[in-house]
């Protein structure tokens, strides 16, 4: 799959085997920024003891507001530590014995190849909790196929309906329909959410939509898109979040938080759609809740 990559929407068709770098910066070596404990998911997924978060390098969107920009994208190209599949197996071995509720692979598109080997290696040696896809919405049904039965949680994002915005912010005027399709092959693989009776999340699908600044109309028709297509067969997480924390001076109306109001006229629509779900208080908005990624918590090869 690796020497003519098609696994992401883009479909650049790169030999990632000869160390060429698709759209997304990734060769054929798996990188991660870091592999800990992580209790700011939502609250089926956290629980008291945290997600296992796998946080993977690189990125097939590269959104230009993207928190994790320090680990994604071409100028982060040697960024992460490198390790293998068996490596990443004994990576979520590690964070299971830790305690994790779950293993929450961040951005894992680009290296859904080596997933597809790694998920039952790491059964093979033991592994028992659930694992989450979580991603940026933007996927090849073709490529979630290929992890159907692998994958308990899908945790996707949905961040546009307008092809305007997509385009200007992740260089994806598709991103509506392709995003509408993925989520949809999601959920037939999860059918509806199934929680434990410690209230963790055992399997289906949680679709994530972080607001923008004045795209409360946009935001709208996401919430509207969600409804109408899937209803009562997922939960919806509503996320305020946004924190200008890179350069944006070519995009000014990013450069402030969301506004209470815009926040609360969202939650009232997502209210009388019937959707369920959740959303954030005002302490979710700081940079204090992304992660330091130091590389801490991979298990590097282990053969």
């Amino acid at each position: 799959m690796l020497e003519h990559c098609t696994l992401c929407p883009r479909k650049c068709g790169v030999d990632r085997t000869k160390k060429v770098r698709g759209w997304c910066g990734a060769d054929d070596t798996i990188r991660i920024g870091l592999a800990s404990l992580h209790r700011w998911e939502e609250p089926c997924l956290s629980g008291t003891r945290g997600a296992g978060t796998v946080f993977f390098c690189h990125c097939p969107l590269g959104c230009v507001f993207c928190q994790n920009h320090d680990i994604s994208g071409h100028e982060a190209a040697q960024s992460g530590i490198v390790t293998d599949i068996s490596g990443l197996a004994d990576t979520f071995l590690s964070l299971q014995e830790q305690g994790a509720h779950n293993i929450d692979l961040v951005t894992p598109t680009q290296y859904a190849a080596h997933l597809a080997k790694a998920i039952p290696l790491a059964r093979s040696r033991g592994l028992t909790i659930p694992i989450i896809y979580n991603c940026g919405g933007y996927e090849c049904v073709e490529t979630l196929q290929m992890l159907d039965g692998l994958i308990d949680i899908y945790l996707p994002d949905f961040k546009y309906f307008s092809p305007y915005y997509a385009e200007r912010y992740s260089a994806a005027p598709d991103y509506y329909d392709v995003c509408i399709d993925a989520i949809s092959e999601m959920v037939r693989q999860t059918d509806i959410p199934v929680m434990g009776a410690d209230g963790i999340l055992c399997s289906g699908t949680i679709i994530r939509h972080l607001m923008l600044p004045g795209l409360s109309g946009d935001t709208a028709q996401v919430l509207r898109a969600i409804a109408a297509h899937w209803g009562g067969t997922v939960l919806v997480s509503l996320m305020r979040q946004f924190t200008p924390c890179t350069d944006l001076s070519d995009y000014p109306e990013l450069s402030r938080r969301l506004t209470d109001a815009e926040y609360t006229d969202a939650c009232d629509l997502m209210q009388l759609l019937g959707l369920e779900g959740w959303t954030q208080d005002t302490e979710s908005i700081s940079e204090s809740f992304i992660p330091r990624f130091d590389g801490s918590g991979v298990v590097q090869s282990t053969l």
